[in-house]
């Protein structure tokens, strides 16, 4: 695996990549990066393909607009197809967890041309229907609950971010811990904040690192984090009124390319978006796979790597072209 520098179309990211053969472009969500999708670089990479991991618009070793508005779905499905194009590639299959799914649904609405199919891990399709802007929708939720605010309505605020900002290290440990599935009695979030607390203060302090990130995998992530700030990966959650407004050619439109969707059974992400899982088959018209991994929780990448490639290889053998030899 190498880590470079690529210039697209008026960003420069940076990407991990291995490999040669058919191209495999994986999209990452929040608070991650490129790295996290080490393990499936590496199994993809083996496997016969070409396997690349940018980190994604406002993240890591990659440009950072400042303008919030820079940040939207639009963006960062232009930033894919760019990528795929400065890498000397016509096609991909593309695969993205957490936000990198909604991008890489999105890829596979889009340009059908460019993103030939899609396997997707965390957060399922969430098709556009009529019925108003999602903040609005989203504290509706909320309050029908009666579970606090969703962190994404919270994530609006412009100073939001300053809440991992003040100490990055913790800010990160918390977030990992609360969507785990793999440390045991770890008290999950569900995602809807109480009154009086932010994401990372309602977190226990004795939150401690999963049992799949190393020390030395978590600095990599403190690192870019702290040179890089939590302003730009927010940004994607304050676009999500603009998204909404941008997007209403793709009213009740479909995916038709081969799809695979992947989640873990104690995925927090399922208390809020867990209700499409059941439509899938029907916006997803070539759904080739849903599978739901018993006890695991929401970085199922890196808690559940061997089940993931796996799986992906599979879908792979179905969907990704002629392998190197």
């Amino acid at each position: 695996m190498q880590t470079r520098l690529i210039k697209t179309d008026g960003l420069t990211q940076q990407v991990l990549e291995a490999g040669t053969g058919p191209l495999v472009l994986f999209v990452h969500g929040f608070p991650e990066l490129g790295i996290s999708w080490r393990a499936q670089v590496q199994a993809v990479a083996a496997a016969g393909y070409r396997a690349v991991a940018p980190d994604m618009r406002g993240y890591g070793g990659t440009d950072k607009p400042t303008q919030t508005d820079q940040h939207t779905l639009l963006h960062l499905v232009g930033d894919m197809v760019d990528l795929v194009g400065a890498l000397g590639e016509t096609e991909c299959v593309v695969v993205g967890h957490d936000w990198g799914a909604p991008v890489a649904w999105h890829c596979a609405l889009l340009r059908p041309d460019v993103f030939k199919a899609v396997f997707g891990l965390s957060v399922p399709f969430q098709p556009r229907r009529a019925g108003g802007p999602p903040t609005p929708a989203m504290a509706a939720i909320a309050k029908r609950l009666g579970r606090g605010e969703l962190y994404m309505s919270q994530f609006q605020a412009p100073d939001a971010h300053l809440a991992f900002e003040r100490d990055v290290a913790t800010g990160l440990r918390k977030g990992f811990y609360a969507y785990d599935g793999a440390t045991p009695d770890a008290r999950q979030s569900t995602g809807f904040i109480a009154p009086g607390h932010d994401f990372v203060s309602e977190v226990s302090d004795d939150a401690t690192l999963p049992p799949w990130m190393t020390p030395e995998h978590m600095d990599e992530y403190v690192q870019a984090f702290t040179r890089g700030g939590f302003k730009g990966p927010m940004d994607w959650y304050r676009c999500l009124d603009l998204n909404w407004s941008l997007t209403g050619f793709l009213q009740g439109q479909r995916i038709h390319q081969p799809s695979f969707f992947m989640v873990g059974e104690r995925d927090p992400v399922r208390h809020y978006a867990g209700q499409h899982e059941a439509g899938l088959k029907d916006w997803l018209t070539d759904l080739r796979g849903q599978v739901v991994v018993p006890g695991a929780g929401h970085w199922i990448q890196q808690e559940r790597p061997a089940q993931v490639n796996a799986a992906l290889l599979g879908f792979l053998d179905q969907v990704g072209g002629q392998k190197a030899a």
